[in-house]
């Protein structure tokens, strides 16, 4: 089953990203790659705030799950984030925005507005490399579901 009605928004904290960014290039190559499972936006908001007034004038009927990246959140393998996303496609869900914070960190009353905390894993990452990571993860995701060769599980 394709994730066409699903919309993702992978989002971030700080300065909108050139587009000479050699690593905005290849997130950007990896929502492009998404495109037939799900349609794919990147967006940049300068503040937790705008954030989350860009996330309530985007609300609809069926509730956004919100997912905020953050050092404290659940790890998951592959096939496990393939898993959730799944179940997220299943029960209805619309639109999915995963966002990655302020250098400092999310503040208590974002990570309170979450559905979800999710971690990367236990290092600390530059955001324009999380992004990438964060967008190839959500092609594997796809691919998985699809039963498509490109994750081998090693």
């Amino acid at each position: 089953m394709y994730l066409r009605s699903m919309e993702i928004a992978l989002a971030h904290i700080g300065t909108r990203p050139s587009s000479k960014d050699p690593f905005e290039a290849l997130g950007a190559m990896y929502l492009k790659r998404c495109a037939g499972h799900a349609r794919c936006q990147a967006e940049s908001f300068r503040s937790e705030e705008a954030l989350f007034e860009w996330i309530d004038r985007q609300q609809r009927r069926v509730p956004m799950i919100i997912v905020l990246l953050d050092s404290r959140g659940r790890q998951m393998t592959s096939e496990n984030f393939a898993e959730w996303l799944g179940r997220q496609r299943d029960n209805g869900a619309q639109r999915i925005v995963f966002a990655i914070g302020p250098a400092d960190g999310w503040s208590e009353a974002s990570r309170q507005r979450a559905t979800m905390l999710f971690s990367l894993g236990t290092l600390t990452l530059a955001h324009a490399l999380a992004r990438v990571v964060l967008a190839e993860q959500l092609y594997r995701a796809f691919t998985i579901l699809a039963g498509h060769p490109y994750h081998s599980g090693h």
